[in-house]
């Protein structure tokens, strides 16, 4: 069975939504491990067969928990994992692109598979409040993180990327 690494970072609980939709749907097509940013290490990497990257934007950029993450793995793995598929989702307060450029450009140095483009979910939290509450991703949203998340799944596990 191909096995899927779900790598999240969440402050406010919208990515981590996110992240547990797209693992409970893809686990109904192959092995998942769902792993908080600050707990993923290089081996998590090397076991896995695809991955999906999910992170909120902050300040314009991706969080910073994620960037360690990918700053602690990336030369550990760098040159083992080429060519296997990747799939990414931002949780933002209104934009999220310059997030999304900044994990598919990491990716690209790992000569990763981008396997569909970057699902962004608008919050529209824009005040110093509603940016810092704890946030619920409504189903609409969840919906589009199910579906990445089975269709990677499943494309693993027929070996399509």
């Amino acid at each position: 069975m191909a096995e899927l690494l779900i790598v999240y970072h969440s402050r406010t609980g919208g990515s981590r939504q996110m992240a547990e939709a797209a693992a409970k749907a893809a686990g109904e097509e192959t092995s998942v491990t769902l792993l908080p940013a600050a707990e993923a290490e290089p081996e998590a990497l090397l076991e896995a067969d695809g991955y999906v990257f999910c992170a909120p934007e902050n300040l314009a950029a991706i969080s910073g928990v994620m960037k360690d993450f990918f700053d602690r793995c990336y030369y550990p793995v760098l040159g083992r994992i080429e060519g296997r598929p990747y799939a990414q989702m931002v949780c933002a307060g209104s934009d999220g692109e310059n997030a999304a450029r900044q994990t598919a450009r990491i990716a690209q140095g790992w000569r990763l598979k981008e396997v569909q483009p970057a699902l962004i979910v608008c919050t529209h939290a824009q005040t110093p409040e509603d940016i810092l509450a704890e946030k619920t991703i409504p189903e609409t949203e969840l919906d589009r993180c199910r579906e990445l998340g089975q269709a990677l799944g499943a494309g693993l596990e027929m070996g399509a990327f």
